[in-house]
């Protein structure tokens, strides 16, 4: 397992999947939870496309714990991506962030503008930019299914979540796959964030900057793609559209049928959008 020592000396790992390419730099993936990275895979076969560099952030997966509990902050974990790209010595490499990882490659994308070739934020978490995703719009969304047999309890756990009287996030699970079967199932008990504390610090007090991180995206000319689900309840594909317009230069996709883990739900249509976009 390759790893490589963080700005404050935290041994963090990283996987590699797929062959590196003569014309095409590796893709440096962010994850989202903060979670084992694992559940990613190899994003349904994107690494036929282009190598893959898969981060382990730290305090998840193989990454060590830090001594600093208060470097799990999302802000600060910048720092460790950039380190990753000086390490791999990338000079303008492409990122890709999933959910609370888009909230790290966006804030990555306004401080680094430079060291960056393009941005691919999927089914991203939209906290670094400020942009709410309220109750009513994911709940929308869910009422768009109401016809699968698992709904009567995932909506019910979903309304007392969304008024603050219930906690049960593994009966909403089945709302962001596309499908809710046997490969969900798993991959979902898969996808558990394995350090709470991870959790917890990565939104502390401090770890989002929402003027600052738009004025830098503002800035940012790399091109971007911004690909959600047409169910994905964690980033709507109204917000995730209001989120396309901070950039310059930048990609909507909204995948039909899929949820939060696009490349789970349609494989092959989730790698042709990625990969065009990254070729």
């Amino acid at each position: 397992m390759p790893t490589y020592s963080a700005p404050d000396g935290t041994r963090l790992a990283y996987h590699v999947h797929g062959e590196a390419h003569e014309d095409h730099a590796p893709l440096i993936c962010i994850p989202g939870g903060p979670t084992d990275s694992r559940y990613l895979a190899d994003l349904g076969g994107l690494s036929a496309h282009r190598q893959l560099i898969v981060l382990d952030t730290r305090g998840t997966g193989r990454s060590a714990v830090p001594e600093d509990p208060s470097s799990y902050r999302c802000d600060r974990l910048v720092d460790d991506v950039e380190a990753l790209r000086e390490h791999l010595g990338l000079r303008r490499p492409a990122l890709l962030g999933h959910s609370g990882g888009a909230n790290i490659a966006a804030q990555y994308a306004a401080r680094h503008p430079g060291n960056l070739g393009k941005l691919a934020l999927i089914g991203p978490g939209t906290r670094a930019v400020g942009i709410p995703v309220p109750g009513a719009m994911r709940r929308e969304l869910a009422t768009a299914r109401r016809d699968e047999p698992w709904f009567p309890s995932a909506f019910a756990a979903l309304e007392a979540i969304t008024e603050g009287t219930g906690t049960d996030r593994e009966a909403i699970d089945p709302f962001f796959y596309g499908r809710w079967d046997a490969a969900a199932r798993h991959h979902a008990a898969a996808s558990r964030p394995d350090n709470m504390d991870a959790v917890t610090g990565f939104a502390a007090e401090g770890a989002f900057d929402a003027d600052a991180t738009r004025a830098g995206l503002a800035r940012c000319e790399a091109p971007v793609l911004l690909l959600t689900g047409e169910f994905d309840l964690n980033s709507p594909p109204r917000a995730v559209a209001e989120y396309a317009a901070l950039f310059r230069d930048a990609s909507l996709v909204v995948q039909p049928g899929a949820g939060h883990y696009p490349w789970l739900d349609d494989a092959e249509r989730f790698v042709a959008a990625t990969a065009a976009f990254l070729a």
